[in-house]
């Protein structure tokens, strides 16, 4: 077990314990590198082989509207190595499915554990609204698992990915956030939302593509603005993806459905054939900045989204991005439970 001072560390002190991680917009600036500062610090004792049991006994309950691969098993590792336990719940086979309220769902597994996470995603207006829901009558943390307003795991180890490869100073860094062409289902919104609503506050220079179609939420699209204003980075929307990845820093391409078409993907994805040259190539790379990073949150679609010579190439650091969400992960269960 680690010393006093080691779980003190590891729980920045419990000035967190408690709070709900739902957007990042809600959190200020230097609580978000607080929990990066943390991450960074469990990587390395993760590295190291040193144990982390500062959440001995406790229970996290994961509950899923959607299908998951990282998130599922960075939240069950991730618990598991601070010595909490963490039990899947899948919305289709729980009560869930036959209509039990966000009020019951939240009282009932805050009285059962020491924190609830969900994952709801694929329908704009219910996700975000839900967690709200089950936040406003739980009396332990919430925690985002992605949502269709915001994936605040996700791009929190974004920016932590980011910042190993760039440094920590990233004023002036131009990242391109652009929709990618793909012929599997019409994905949630929140993973471009949640980058140019988190890159804006660290002053990076954000680029938004997408074919006119493909608009993202007014309102995160505002947060986007008022945020650079006030960190001094800049953040523009093309409708070109050549111009998005010009001279940039980081390239983020990955698809997204039509807003208005969520009701009906197959109609969304019907729309996005007109853009199917929207791909990340070796071409379009050779646009980006020299050293230029290529992320994605993965799966991505290869042949549609990204070619294998990138995502398999050297400016890409997809497998080091996926590794870090178990590191945030943590870090965000160690300071909220």
């Amino acid at each position: 077990m680690p010393s006093s001072r080691s779980v003190e560390d590891l729980t920045l002190g419990g000035a967190f314990k408690g709070r709900d991680w739902i957007v990042t917009q809600e959190w200020e600036t230097g609580e978000i590198e607080q929990l990066l500062c943390l991450s960074a610090d469990i990587k390395r004792r993760f590295k190291r082989g040193e144990p982390t049991l500062v959440l001995p006994h406790k229970t996290i309950f994961l509950l899923f509207f959607d299908n998951s691969t990282r998130t599922r098993n960075s939240f069950e590792a991730g618990a598991t190595q601070l010595g909490a336990h963490a039990h899947f719940i899948s919305a289709e086979t729980s009560q869930v499915a036959h209509g039990e309220s966000p009020k019951d769902t939240g009282v009932i597994l805050s009285r059962y554990g020491h924190a609830i996470a969900i994952r709801h995603d694929k329908i704009p207006g219910e996700g975000n609204r839900y967690l709200r829901d089950v936040a406003r009558h739980a009396d332990v943390p919430v925690i985002n698992m992605q949502c269709d307003v915001d994936h605040p795991c996700q791009t929190l180890a974004d920016l932590m990915t980011i910042r190993e490869k760039l440094g920590t100073d990233l004023r002036g860094k131009r990242i391109a956030v652009s929709w990618a062409y793909t012929q599997t289902y019409a994905k949630p919104l929140s993973v471009p939302q949640g980058l140019i609503t988190l890159m804006t506050r660290f002053g990076m220079d954000v680029v938004l593509a997408h074919p006119p179609e493909f608009r993202l939420m007014d309102d995160q699209l505002a947060h986007a603005r008022r945020n650079a204003e006030h960190s001094g980075g800049s953040f523009h929307v093309v409708h070109e993806m050549d111009a998005a990845f010009r001279d940039a820093d980081v390239v983020y391409p990955k698809s997204w459905g039509c807003i208005d078409l969520f009701a009906q993907p197959e109609e969304s994805l019907a729309l996005g054939e007109k853009y199917q040259d929207w791909i990340c190539d070796e071409a379009r790379m050779e646009r980006a900045a020299p050293g230029s990073l290529y992320m994605h949150c993965l799966p991505a679609d290869r042949g549609t989204e990204v070619t294998d010579a990138v995502i398999d190439g050297p400016h890409s650091v997809v497998y080091d991005e996926a590794e870090n969400r178990l590191h945030t992960c943590k870090a965000l269960m160690a300071a909220l439970m």
